[in-house]
């Protein structure tokens, strides 16, 4: 049922607040900082299975470069040989674990390129937080679709990010080409001189996002390129920026999941400012059973 709202989509997009909190519920203890996914409750079981699931990633993503899953206090109890060019990633629910500590002094001393991940405080609290946040970011709804009666006047539509951001961006374009049938393309900042800044001029709508992560002045130089040509940026950003309208601010692996929200807004906006059907986009299916 869509109650209130025009569309289904419209209707999901209203409810992330509420999504959020439902995939939360019974996984995140903000009370001790703890977060249990599927039952799992001891630390070196959860990361074990994590390092399984990495290792399958990083042997496709990088041509079948071996990975290795090892229990740190067997690590440490065979002595593992380790050399200057292997790369050793730990993971830690606290970051506090002794052996995985002993571990990484041992990969240090022997030269390795040692990576920690770790559940921090900062991302739990920005979980607790997001709910809010979201319900925020949706008050932008009406700004939205005025900005929406511009840009469809458009063929074309860019939309460019780094780090966390670039997947963010490319979600966009795809929402914005599969509901409104507008041409739209995700970019990497980092990559921007080597093509797509052929492609901007004053007439092509440019959608950047520079929330204040680590990467903020990288993007600030695209942003830089982007105003050179004479082009008007449309910027997703954090309060407190200048000059630049106002956006809500998390950790930086939580950003994309604000900053994802005025896209998909806009896209629904641009749909329905073009006639389409939002609910049943031309040509695409729920699922792919064919090659």
């Amino acid at each position: 049922m869509k109650g209130k709202f025009d569309t289904f989509m419209q209707k999901e997009i209203y409810e992330q607040p509420e999504s959020v909190v439902n995939t939360m519920r019974g996984r995140v203890n903000f009370d001790d900082n703890r977060i249990t996914l599927g039952g799992l409750r001891a630390t070196c079981p959860l990361c074990a299975a994590a390092g399984v699931w990495c290792s399958s990633l990083v042997e496709l993503a990088t041509i079948q470069i071996p990975v290795s899953v090892e229990l740190t206090s067997d690590f440490l109890d065979r002595k593992t040989p380790i050399f200057r060019d292997d790369v050793v990633v730990f993971l830690s629910q606290s970051g506090e674990t002794v052996d995985t500590i002993l571990a990484l002094r041992y990969c240090l001393e022997h030269g390795a390129l040692s990576v920690g991940v770790v559940n921090t405080l900062l991302i739990i609290a920005g979980l607790h937080a997001l709910p809010g946040q979201i319900k925020k970011v949706l008050e932008l709804d009406a700004s939205l679709q005025q900005l929406a009666a511009t840009v469809s006047e458009n063929k074309s539509l860019l939309l460019m990010g780094r780090g966390y951001q670039y997947a963010t961006c490319l979600e966009g374009a795809l929402k914005i080409k599969e509901i409104s049938y507008m041409h739209s393309e995700g970019i990497l900042a980092g990559e921007f001189k080597h093509g797509p800044l052929a492609l901007v001029d004053e007439n092509i709508p440019v959608i950047i996002t520079m929330t204040q992560d680590s990467l903020y002045p990288k993007v600030q130089s695209a942003f830089a390129q982007i105003t050179a040509r004479k082009a008007q940026p449309i910027v997703i950003c954090n309060e407190g920026d200048e000059g630049i309208p106002a956006g809500v601010k998390t950790v930086d692996c939580l950003q994309g999941l604000l900053n994802i929200i005025p896209l998909q807004i806009l896209s629904y906006h641009l749909a329905v400012k073009n006639g389409c059907d939002v609910d049943f986009p031309r040509n695409l299916a729920k699922s792919v059973t064919v090659e």
